[in-house]
């Protein structure tokens, strides 16, 4: 762990950057900045704790925090820095990457003095636009490159050509002869063409897609490559957010309560955590979830309140003082912060006592009454919307499934609709940006009430159309 110390001004602007020294240079960095920076002058908010995803592992400090607020900085990154190495979905990041956002700045500064930021910049919000149209299941691993693609499609080639009969030397013109080797690689070719798909499977790396297959300058191509890049630096932050938050808050109570608190500053202390794992009105504080479901595995597993015999048991009151004192509870807690994320997480270990307990609800906007009431505090409803909301972050699932529609070069996308439906003034954007840089229409299918729809754009207008 390596620790910066900055003024106010110095950390709202590493804020304004994801939490980098150095970023490549665009407005919205500026935008973050102000926003940030009001809101700190304004009393509104205040940056408390800053970690990177690096080896070292960096993390930020403000110079005029108290003494306690800054034990307790360092006690909660500590945790998160133990999450970043040791939960499998960043296994696959760049551990160096505080270096590489350096060379991503250089590239497009370089672009930038070359081809001019009116150029530059318009692309690089196309890019944006689109940066979450990678493959969440490719998280934990590092993704392919276009080139590493390409040698995994040629070794894929040879495994196509025709398998000779194994025969002696001298007898293999008569057990395999030249022709009749060259018919059967020609109904192996003729085969392949007629069920060949573009892609050949349905691609949900988009970003890859375009890559590899638009029509890119060599300058268009590096932008979009950072911009994927970076993508998959943040996405195990995405996917890991409860998780990471809630690990973290669990180990600094723990050394901040047994080791590292002086009896003056336990007031101070206390009124700080509270205020961070407080539940937070109109939204999901990932703090309070995440610590308070470490600390049920944690009992549960040493209290042995799992299993067969436990879930077979009818008795309340037998449940409720349920205590096989097998003391496993740390050893498991350190092994769910190694395999899981926020979906599994919540899906193997939020029951339905712990919702009780939690006081855990449903709530919706009553129109008669014009305010926010409690819609409903059925488990199995709670857990599903929330499991719901974790899943590709609550985005919708989109793939590449025809890169040359109507044998146009045209590029149709689809929406996996599982719940989550598309929000059609982002929908045409997305479109938008698409076609800027396959350059030919790109059409999109989706499911609405009405049935299943195809948007499509062509570089000139927008065409929403029924299909069966």
């Amino acid at each position: 762990m390596i620790f910066e110390v900055l003024d106010w001004n110095q950390i709202n602007a590493v804020a304004a950057y994801g939490g980098f020294p150095n970023r490549y240079p665009h407005w919205r960095f500026g935008m973050e900045y102000q926003e940030i920076s009001k809101s700190y002058a304004y009393g509104l908010s205040k940056i408390y704790e800053m970690v990177i995803n690096n080896d070292p592992s960096y993390a930020y400090l403000l110079h005029s925090n108290m003494e306690v607020d800054q034990k307790l900085v360092m006690a909660h990154v500590y945790g998160h820095s133990d999450f970043f190495k040791n939960n499998v979905y960043f296994a696959g990041t760049n551990r160096k990457m505080i270096d590489q956002m350096g060379n991503h700045r250089t590239r497009v500064v370089r672009l930038i003095n070359k081809l001019g930021l009116d150029i530059v910049e318009p692309f690089i919000d196309t890019c944006l636009s689109l940066e979450n149209l990678i493959d969440s299941r490719k998280v934990g691993f590092t993704p392919k490159t276009p080139q590493e693609r390409e040698d995994l499609e040629e070794n894929n080639e040879d495994e196509k050509l025709v398998k000779k009969l194994k025969s002696k030397d001298y007898m293999d013109k008569f057990v395999n002869p030249k022709a009749f080797l060259d018919q059967q690689q020609k109904k192996i070719d003729d085969d392949e063409k007629r069920h060949r798909n573009f892609p050949e499977h349905p691609e949900r790396d988009v970003l890859l897609f375009l890559l590899e297959h638009a029509p890119l300058e060599k300058w268009e191509h590096d932008v979009l490559s950072i911009i994927r890049d970076e993508a998959y630096y943040f996405a195990p932050q995405a996917q890991t957010k409860i998780m990471n938050e809630g690990w973290a808050a669990y180990h600094h109570s723990q050394m901040m309560t047994t080791k590292i608190l002086k009896d003056s500053e336990i007031i101070d202390y206390a009124d700080h955590h509270a205020g961070t794992v407080a539940p937070q009105p109109g939204r999901l504080n990932p703090y309070k979830l995440g610590i308070e479901l470490f600390r049920d595995i944690e009992d549960r597993w040493n209290k042995g309140k799992f299993g067969a015999d436990y879930e077979a048991c009818d008795d309340l009151k037998e449940k409720k003082h349920w205590d096989k004192k097998l003391g496993l509870g740390r050893e498991k807690i350190f092994e769910v912060r190694k395999i899981y994320n926020d979906v599994t997480f919540l899906d193997a270990f939020l029951t339905e006592d712990f919702c009780h307990d939690q006081k855990m609800f449903m709530y919706g906007f009553n129109t008669m009454t014009r305010q926010y009431e409690i819609v409903d505090r059925d488990f199995r409803k709670v857990k599903s919307a929330l499991l719901s909301r974790m899943t590709n972050q609550g985005q919708a699932i989109i793939e590449v499934v025809d890169g040359n529609s109507s044998n146009r070069g045209e590029l149709t996308l689809k929406h996996m609709h599982d719940g989550v439906d598309l929000k059609l003034d982002w929908a045409e954007e997305t479109l938008k940006n698409l076609q800027r840089i396959w350059k030919r229409p790109v059409h999109l299918e989706t499911v609405m009430d009405e049935g299943k729809r195809l948007f499509s754009y062509d570089g000139k207008e927008f065409k929403n159309q029924s299909i069966s």
